[in-house]
């Protein structure tokens, strides 16, 4: 037993020094069922093996298969939809009269997975196409994972994925279906970009993102950690832009970084940028 819980120490100190991510005690347990497949493929038989597979020479992709077997990449189409709605008909209106001057609007999806909030954000602004018309929309989708990533830039989804949190029309709309699945439309993927990014280091185009949505991701994190990834959050944002977590998140008692946004519930807004200047949300919606 104590050879079974070194090994999985181990394991669990490679996810937290190349990710971040602390694998808990009560987090423990799924260990050998995530690894299941990577066992498989490479007939190793226990942790203990695998273990000191890692620490031969040349044994890099290994520790990386490792790692992205031990991910948790759920995620579905507009997520939490009433926050979707909220900055659908409130943030972004709001935000686009504050930014008439350079008709640009930049969003960093952290911790995107397979890609499913990035394009629910790219449908957001393809539902209101005259709107947006002669906007420049960037959209960039991160995440840790190399496998996760290469699948968002497919944009290609069974069907049990594709139906998750879309409507019949909304499948139609921006999918086709193909023999290999539901493939995302040009004109979606064309307001993307995916890249692998670790959240911890620096920010891609510090101070440029205007909307950043990083959900469910810093519950993986400890105190420290937490701390940190805050830190690169607030470095990433424009003076005025708004920060979106998870439905159970808050900056509440984890971060002096950030503080919530009086006037869009569920949004954040970098602490010491200033009041001055930030954008308010739209009276459209009252």
């Amino acid at each position: 037993m104590e050879t079974d819980e070194f090994a999985i120490g181990v394991i669990a100190d490679l996810l937290e020094e190349r990710t971040g991510q602390k694998l808990t005690s009560n987090r423990r347990w799924r260990i050998g069922t995530a690894l299941a497949g990577l066992f498989r493929q490479h007939g190793i038989t226990s942790i203990e093996q695998l273990v000191v597979q890692l620490t031969q020479p040349g044994q890099a992709a290994l520790a990386q298969e490792v790692i992205e077997a031990l991910l948790n990449n759920e995620t579905y189409f507009f997520r939490d939809r009433a926050m979707f709605d909220h900055l659908n008909m409130r943030v972004l209106p709001g935000l686009q009269e504050q930014r008439m001057a350079s008709r640009k609007i930049s969003i960093w999806s952290v911790g995107c997975s397979t890609g499913q909030e990035a394009l629910s954000l790219a449908m957001l602004f393809a539902e209101s196409k005259a709107r947006w018309a002669d906007w420049t929309i960037d959209i960039l989708g991160t995440d840790v994972s190399s496998s996760v990533i290469d699948k968002a830039r497919m944009g290609r989804y069974t069907h049990f994925e594709v139906q998750r949190g879309l409507g019949v029309s909304q499948m139609l709309s921006f999918f086709e279906e193909t023999a290999q699945g539901w493939q995302a439309r040009d004109n979606l993927l064309r307001l993307i970009r995916f890249e692998r990014h670790n959240l911890l280091d620096i920010p891609p185009n510090p101070g440029e993102f205007d909307i950043i949505l990083c959900r469910n991701v810093l519950l993986y994190f400890d105190a420290e950690t937490r701390e940190r990834a805050f830190a690169q959050l607030s470095r990433a944002m424009a003076p005025d832009a708004l920060l979106m977590l998870g439905a159970g998140e808050t900056v509440v008692g984890h971060t002096g970084e950030f503080i919530p946004c009086s006037d869009n519930s569920g949004f954040y807004r970098a602490a010491g940028k200033g009041e001055k200047g930030r954008f308010q949300p739209s009276a459209l919606a009252g």
